[in-house]
């Protein structure tokens, strides 16, 4: 078969129930899915835990060249993906992507993956949403001292709610958030540059050769390459943003370049705020703490008290946008017909895929109940679901690669420089392979210390990707016209 830019095709979704749905669509520009990704991953819990772990636990004082070059290494990520993204007119992202490029089981096999990483990405954050708003509500302004599950489950309603609207409520709701934990993070910045870079003045530490490899290198590589995850959301939302052949492109360099420079900024000010001479000590020993203690040091307690109610808004954030795009990987499946496909109907006025949207909030809230019911801590659940999610992520991004060079292999017809088809994939690959062994050796620390759980966490997305490969070959076999609709390729 012949194969060119017009060679795929797209299979709406059928109507359903009286509904004569068009598939989604809407107007979303670059700020709108950038502050989606900005909000997926949450910069103000990123101030508030990860910095100062990877201080503590990773490099220590070269913490802030850790943030430059795993922002270095998904800029390179990038470029093949937008190159892919100005071709590849599929929803669907990493599982579109990589069907196009390696073949529909391996396609599968990362949806199934992708899908259950949101997944625990969602629910780990429901759980840690959960507790914070505890916290907020009974230390911070002396409420009463309800479960944290009982704020979890308003969380989960709000968030369902909005879900069911058309995806433009959300951005502009994430739009407000993310404005609000950028402005602060940028007021420690200048409070600390103002007050002349701390106790030990402003210096260069950070960037000599001995602090960038201190300590764990391995162990910061890994943490400050999470700290980039879900920027697959400027491809998922493409049949819902305003040109995508221009916006992706757009909304994902934007996305990377503010989260490196406001990660490289803020952590770097923070080593010097806290004191070179005892960052390193503090963050180990307490790492919230010593971020919310140099916070109210230069923000005052006003200061510190909006950090603790923006660290609340912006999980909440984290939700609706981990929310939507699961939702989006149960409709792309949906429509696919790999999934009922009923899940595919799109709401005939918000335009939404308010099924899938349904189906994602009852299986959060199912594998809460369970979690509860068997006596899980919300902290636990937070770090487990969410670092096992972040690995798998890793896992992810390394197929992607590969599939941007399989699929310019397949299509050398496109006009597309050898440098963005070849030369930038194979050294994200690079880059990736290494971090993702990095993660395997330390999905425990990731998920707090349990190595027997980490490895049966590691087995089951590997089998997870076997399990797509083994229904891809049976469809091809049973059902060789679902088979055909996998990652809508015609490839």
């Amino acid at each position: 078969m012949a194969h060119d830019e017009h060679s795929v095709t797209r299979v709406e979704a059928p109507a359903h129930d009286g509904a004569v749905p068009s598939g989604l669509h809407g107007q979303m520009g670059v700020f709108d899915i950038v502050f989606t990704v900005l909000a997926f991953n949450a910069p103000m819990s990123v101030f508030v835990g990860f910095i100062t772990v990877i201080i503590g636990y990773g490099n220590g004082l070269g913490t802030p060249v850790t943030y430059l070059g795993a922002g270095l290494l998904m800029m390179i990520f990038g470029v093949g993906f937008t190159a892919m993204s100005r071709y590849l007119p599929n929803p669907g992202a990493f599982y579109a992507y990589i069907t196009a490029g390696l073949g529909r089981p391996i396609g599968l096999g990362a949806a199934f993956v992708a899908l259950v990483s949101y997944i625990f990405i969602l629910i780990g954050g429901y759980a840690f949403g959960g507790l914070s708003f505890q916290v907020l509500v009974r230390d911070t302004l002396g409420g009463p001292d309800l479960p944290w599950y009982a704020y979890t489950a308003v969380v989960m309603l709000i968030v369902g709610t909005l879900g069911f609207f058309r995806i433009a409520l959300s951005a502009r709701i994430l739009t407000i958030f993310m404005c609000g934990e950028v402005i602060m993070m940028l007021a420690y910045d200048l409070a600390v540059i103002f007050r002349g870079g701390g106790a030990d003045g402003f210096n260069v530490e950070s960037f000599k050769t001995e602090s960038i490899t201190s300590g764990s290198v391995g162990l910061a590589i890994l943490f400050g390459v999470v700290c980039f995850s879900g920027f697959e959301a400027t491809a998922i939302f493409r049949e819902e943003a305003r040109d995508p052949e221009k916006t992706i492109p757009r909304a994902t360099y934007t996305a990377i370049l503010v989260l490196a420079g406001l990660y490289f900024l803020t952590s770097w000010l923070m080593i010097l705020g806290v004191g070179i001479s005892k960052v390193v000590e503090d963050s180990a020993a307490d790492p919230t703490g010593t971020a919310l203690a140099t916070a109210a040091a230069y923000l005052g307690k006003i200061g510190a008290d909006i950090i603790t109610v923006l660290l609340v808004t912006s999980i909440f954030a984290a939700n609706l946008a981990a929310h939507n795009v699961t939702t989006r990987y149960v409709y792309s499946l949906s429509v696919d017909r790999i999934f009922p496909k009923v899940l595919s109907v799109v709401h005939h006025t918000e335009v939404s895929p308010h099924r899938a949207s349904i189906t994602t909030t009852v299986v959060s809230l199912l594998a809460l109940t369970a979690c509860i019911i068997f006596g899980g801590d919300a902290t636990t659940l937070y770090a487990v679901l969410v670092g096992i999610g972040g690995y798998s992520l890793i896992m992810l991004l390394l197929l992607t690669s590969m599939g941007i060079i399989g699929y310019f292999r397949r299509h050398p017809e496109l006009p597309v420089h050898f440098s963005k088809t070849v030369v930038a994939p194979v050294a994200a690959i690079a880059g990736l392979a290494v971090a993702f062994v990095l993660a395997t050796q330390n999905v425990a620390t990731m998920i707090g210390g349990n190595q027997q759980l980490a490895n049966l966490l590691v087995i089951l997305f590997f089998a997870l990707l076997v399990l797509g490969v083994v229904v891809a070959l049976v469809l091809k076999r049973t059902h060789p016209e679902v088979y055909r609709t996998i990652g809508r390729q015609d490839i």
